[in-house]
């Protein structure tokens, strides 16, 4: 339902609330004139700018939370949920409740209570203020970004190519199984061989920095292939016996198969996969993608998306976008990495990517949960 439709099934204390926020000059004992009054304060294009730009942190945090989740409904506890996850970092001693910042929702007219009997406790967003919300929230970020006159001087574009490693793996596999260590993985000569039969180069990790929670081989191998890996054990076609790594008969299958993996499923299967460290990666996808159809340097989207991205361990906001996003969106033929002389490393989706981040969605509760294999620096 839309913002008309709700407020008419609003009763009329409610409505007075919602006057009063927007500084309605109007009887507050008729519900008619709250209703006209209400609408045309929200239908003014600059009152509705200066709301939502003029918005605290965790409001936009909570709005964002709410703005790509297809749900018609929110029960109080998952509002409750998802508005204690916007206050980062927090204070040792921070009186912090979220229910105010729901409560202002409500008094702004943004979440409305059901009004029959069995959705009375499940709040509504009006479906043409979400539209209106991303429309101005999208415009607010746009003004902040330095869009490049040009294309860059060099830039990577790897469409197609993570699929077709995939297959290199699963055949690499199929003529010799490989041995695993006591704790799961490769050895470095045999992860050496397969690192240099892809398309793509990366090399073996550092023994300096920690790693965990980006998939169940992120510990010891690097993002790409880790991503892989994690993705062909997921689909069945993965053995890890004993001390060795082979193919399962689905995975001889599916390596004999000459089909190229679809772009779509590996973008699916990495928004489940890191959403563990990433909550609102799906929001982060669908921002990327609007932000930055023309070269953007990638600094300036930093600055503005950073405030979405809760920290996650010693990962800040900063290093989450530069570091595991980014590089994977490339990875996945989502987005153009490149190098500028004047601007730095900048970013400009693929048009594939924007067709698959249009067109994909995953349920917020639709994760795959890992588990944590070094929960602190690696020695």
């Amino acid at each position: 339902m839309n913002l008309a439709d709700m407020l008419c099934y609003a009763d009329i204390h409610d409505l007075s609330r919602i006057a009063r926020n927007y500084e309605c000059d109007c009887s507050s004992n008729s519900k008619n004139e709250l209703i006209q009054s209400i609408l045309a304060r929200v239908n003014r294009k600059e009152v509705f700018e200066s709301l939502v730009t003029g918005l605290e942190t965790e409001d936009v945090r909570f709005l964002n939370s709410l703005l790509f989740d297809r749900r018609d409904s929110f029960s109080l506890e998952e509002l409750i949920a998802r508005a204690s996850q916007t206050k980062f970092p927090r204070a040792e001693n921070e009186t912090w409740n979220p229910r105010e910042l729901i409560t202002r929702f409500k008094h702004r007219g943004w979440l409305f209570n059901g009004h029959s009997q069995q959705t009375k406790y499940l709040f509504r967003v009006p479906e043409d203020l979400k539209r209106r919300f991303g429309e101005t929230l999208g415009a607010h970020f746009s003004k902040k970004l330095i869009y490049l006159p040009r294309p860059p001087q060099v830039y990577r574009d790897e469409q197609l190519l993570l699929a077709g490693d995939l297959t290199v793996f699963l055949r690499s596999l199929g003529e010799q199984a490989m041995p695993l260590n006591a704790e799961g993985f490769l050895y470095k000569r045999q992860l050496a061989q397969l690192l240099e039969a892809m398309s793509v180069t990366e090399e073996p990790v550092g023994k300096t920095a920690w790693r965990f929670g980006y998939g169940r081989k992120y510990k010891e191998y690097p993002a790409r292939f880790s991503f892989l890996y994690d993705y062909c054990y997921f689909n069945g076609w993965l053995d890890e016996n004993g001390n060795q790594l082979s193919l399962t008969s689905a995975g001889e299958a599916r390596a004999e198969d000459n089909r190229k993996e679809d772009p779509a499923a590996l973008y699916t299967f990495w928004l489940r996969l890191y959403k563990g460290p990433v909550p609102n990666l799906l929001s982060l996808s669908y921002w990327i993608n609007k932000l930055s159809k023309s070269w953007v340097a990638a600094q300036s989207l930093q600055s503005v998306l950073s405030t979405l991205i809760k920290p996650y361990y010693y990962d800040t906001p900063e290093s989450i976008l530069e570091s595991r996003v980014l590089p994977m969106m490339m990875h996945l033929g989502l987005l153009r990495l490149g190098a500028d002389e004047e601007y730095g490393t900048v970013l400009q989706m693929t048009r594939l990517g924007s067709g698959i981040v249009e067109g994909t969605y995953v349920a917020e509760e639709d994760r795959i949960e890992m588990e944590l294999r070094a929960a602190h620096p690696v020695d």
